[in-house]
């Protein structure tokens, strides 16, 4: 008799543990059988010890991809290593709502999972441990560290005005694409253009007129060009681009549509539509050139030719 009181008031406060821990704890056979499903388990799947115990795990849960899990258990059950998943490579084994579904930003609970052998007195292992961590909080506050991030990495290489590649970022990528250029000595051409009479816009109308003509040309660039191009603003009214395996002539084609783009277009501003115009200049990447600055300069110099030769126009480097 005391024995088994002995024993009762074991397994009471065994029971109180696996009741009151924060963590989830399932017991598994070699079926994949339920044999334990604490109070954590039940208040997040609202499935009762007695609904699942002797079950298979994947008929109340077919979410769980089942090849995948047992590849995991596998090492558990024959080697007695223990396994581990964490919510970076899965987000989670069982899908649960949230612990706090009001304030938190996730519709379901990441979990960390550890998968270790329950080794018998005849030393096989017959049986697995799994433990569930609820790892929301965390996996939430990475995700919006690693989003800040990526959004200070935007708006270190972005032009607040256009949003094209600052004159920073863009020079960078030139240069990396000047580096692969004397490698593989591709068709590649470097484009400059600049609103013609800027400072007349800015005058008569004002600084925000002006703002609003150059987001408008930058909006006309992006059209203009693919994806793969590479578009910056490089200061003030004036634009730069670079299309990779593009010679002088298509490269000719591609800036006289946004010329034209430009000298069709118009800016509504206080009731006044604001015409502008843009000049070209062309450069394609030549051997000759011993540093990216002397390919730029080319554009720039086709640019002033441009200029002074009525502006207006597009003008190639020769």
């Amino acid at each position: 008799m005391p024995n088994q009181a002995a024993e009762l008031a074991s397994m009471h406060w065994q029971q109180d543990l696996l009741s009151s821990i924060e963590v989830g704890i399932v017991v598994i056979d070699k079926d994949y059988k339920v044999e334990v499903w604490n109070q954590f388990m039940e208040n997040h799947s609202e499935i009762r010890p007695s609904q699942i115990a002797g079950n298979e795990l994947f008929a109340h849960f077919p979410e769980v991809d089942e090849l995948w899990f047992k590849r995991k258990c596998d090492p558990v059950f024959n080697m007695g290593t223990p396994a581990f998943i964490i919510w970076e490579q899965r987000p989670y084994v069982f899908k649960f709502g949230t612990s706090r579904p009001i304030t938190s930003t996730s519709d379901f609970m990441y979990q960390n999972v550890t998968i270790f052998p329950l080794v018998s007195t005849s030393g096989s292992t017959e049986r697995i441990c799994i433990l569930v961590y609820d790892v929301t909080d965390q996996a939430i506050a990475k995700k919006n560290i690693e989003g800040l991030n990526q959004r200070l990495q935007e708006v270190s290489r972005v032009d607040g005005l256009t949003g094209l590649f600052n004159r920073r970022y863009w020079q960078e990528r030139f240069e990396r694409e000047y580096k692969m250029a004397v490698r593989n000595k591709p068709d590649i051409c470097a484009i400059m253009l600049d609103i013609d009479h800027f400072k007349k816009v800015n005058d008569t109308y004002g600084h925000h007129a002006g703002d609003l003509v150059i987001q408008r040309l930058a909006k006309l660039v992006k059209l203009a060009t693919r994806e793969t191009d590479i578009t910056g603003r490089y200061g003030g009214e004036e634009f730069t681009i670079v299309l990779p395996d593009t010679n002088g002539e298509t490269a000719k084609i591609v800036a006289e549509r946004l010329r034209k783009l430009v000298y069709l277009d118009a800016v509504e501003y206080e009731d006044v539509q604001i015409k502008v115009t843009v000049s070209v200049g062309i450069a394609q990447y030549s051997a000759a050139y011993t540093t990216s600055t002397q390919w730029l300069e080319d554009a720039d110099k086709a640019l002033y030719t441009a200029k002074e030769s009525g502006r207006n126009r597009v003008v190639v480097s020769s």
